[in-house]
């Protein structure tokens, strides 16, 4: 995560516009970018609405530094998914 949010500022920087798509469990990928900020993540807050369709954009993309477009997916829990899943099994 920090090596990636320090690659985007750096791009950002040079004037590229910016999306990043976190989706760690923790949903920390973007907080460099928002100065520290939690985000709420997409997979949360369908959860509590109940459907991706009650969720507006504004409330899951959030703008941090240097207008850098920051969103949160979500993931599987810890242990369950990506390499946990390997792990569990050997």
């Amino acid at each position: 995560s920090t090596t990636s949010q320090n690659t985007l500022a750096a791009m950002a920087e040079m004037g590229q516009r910016i999306l990043i798509v976190g989706c760690d469990p923790k949903a920390d990928s973007t907080r460099l970018m928002l100065h520290s900020k939690a985000q709420t993540s997409v997979l949360q807050l369908a959860a509590e609405r109940g459907a991706v369709e009650d969720i507006e954009l504004h409330e899951v993309m959030l703008t941090g530094f240097r207008d850098v477009r920051c969103v949160e997916s979500g993931g599987p829990e810890p242990g369950v998914g990506c390499a946990g899943r390997g792990i569990i099994t050997a």
